[in-house]
């Protein structure tokens, strides 16, 4: 029992990982899954307190990560019209292929919501869209920083 779950929290954490870049799979609660994997393995021991504090990251990770895009948005002049904007082609985006979709979906979003919707100039538009585009780099390496994170503090324990 104790291999498959060694097994299982190896994949998590490589799937999890592969999840910070791939917007379908959750990258931070698949390594957290294998955080617990490897904990019920007993190869490793994680404390209460670290696995309450990942656990808390992670989901705070997760939450930010759905409201990055229409935030990083209006820091660069979009309105709530260009934040939902975004936020819809974030969704739509999920349904283009990897990574056109991910990467235009939320630009395309606060472009047609800006030019839609509150009528600016192409110039500023493209400006607030901008930092739609930019909400994907950002959502990546957050996620990608706590994934290694989790995975760093388990191989510290394992050796």
């Amino acid at each position: 029992m104790e291999i498959a779950l060694l097994i299982f929290a190896i994949l998590c954490a490589v799937i999890g990982v592969a999840g910070c870049i791939l917007p379908a799979l959750p990258g931070p609660p698949l390594t957290y899954a294998g955080m617990l994997f490897l904990h019920w393995s007993g190869y490793v021991h994680f404390s209460t307190t670290a696995l309450i504090v990942w656990g808390l990251v992670m989901v705070v990770v997760t939450v930010v990560d759905f409201f990055i895009t229409p935030m990083m948005t209006r820091k660069f002049g979009g309105s709530k019209a260009g934040g939902w904007g975004a936020l819809i082609g974030m969704f739509v985006g999920f349904f283009i292929a990897f990574p056109i979709g991910p990467l235009l979906g939320p630009f395309v979003g606060a472009l047609i919501g800006e030019k839609m919707f509150c009528k600016k100039d192409t110039a500023s538009a493209i400006h607030a869209a901008f930092g739609a585009f930019l909400s994907f780099f950002v959502g990546i390496g957050i996620k990608l920083f706590v994934c290694m994170g989790m995975i760093i503090h388990a191989i510290y324990l394992v050796f």
